[in-house]
């Protein structure tokens, strides 16, 4: 009989454990995510390209995960969000 109360004991100290790591887990991967709103005023960027002028053919850019993902920019540090069809006054041809 002692044995099922300590695998119960066991269990339930594991499941509080997983239950308080589930927000902490869907945070921390929002955190991940950074915008840079100063520069971004600074350099008037905007999600979407200017004449034939986007993120993708810019020197400055540097590409997400895929060709579509967000990347980020060697001009405007700690900003994870930068969409390859966005523009800014920093663009400088590849």
């Amino acid at each position: 009989m002692k044995e099922d109360k300590i695998a119960r004991r066991q269990f339930l100290k594991l499941s509080g454990a997983a239950l308080t790591m589930i927000p902490l887990m869907v945070v921390s991967s929002r955190a991940d995510a950074a915008v840079n709103a100063s520069m971004r005023a600074a350099l008037k960027y905007q999600n979407k390209p200017e004449g034939g002028k986007e993120c993708s053919g810019c020197m400055h850019f540097i590409p997400g995960a895929s060709a579509t993902a967000n990347g980020s920019c060697k001009v405007i540090p700690n900003d994870t969000e930068i969409s390859p069809h966005g523009y800014c006054m920093a663009w400088a041809k590849k």
